[in-house]
């Protein structure tokens, strides 16, 4: 697929599909025409550095446990640096913060639509 489908398919600007191209997350093939090529499982792959991205996650850190994401995996522990592991404990805990944050939102919000829901249902009967 060319990148305007990925860019597409990924709701992610060209822009950046390509700077992910230059910090080595994802790779393409050149057409004879020079455009860009790129494999579906890329679609994946570039939705899983977003989400990454999203968490805090900086992309030093995301290139080097991108292949833990795939099957199957390969982790490289020579790239475990002291700080690297310091780094990925502490997004760890942020990750399991907002999890528990969105979890307790998610509970409240399916609560509130319960209660409004049964308050209809009492008020039609």
């Amino acid at each position: 697929m060319r990148i305007g489908e990925l860019s597409e398919q990924t709701n992610t600007s060209r822009r950046l599909l390509r700077y992910y191209e230059e910090q080595g997350l994802i790779v393409s093939e050149r057409s004879p025409n020079g455009y860009r090529e790129y494999d579906e499982r890329f679609v994946d792959r570039v939705l899983q550095i977003r989400g990454l991205l999203d968490a805090g996650l900086p992309t030093r850190i995301i290139k080097q446990i991108l292949p833990c994401l795939d099957k199957p995996r390969v982790i490289y522990f020579p790239d475990a640096t002291p700080e690297m592991i310091s780094t990925l404990e502490g997004e760890l805990e942020r990750m399991n913060q907002r999890i528990e944050c969105l979890t307790h939102n998610r509970d409240a919000v399916a609560d509130y639509l319960d209660t409004v829901r049964d308050y209809r249902d009492s008020e039609a009967v």
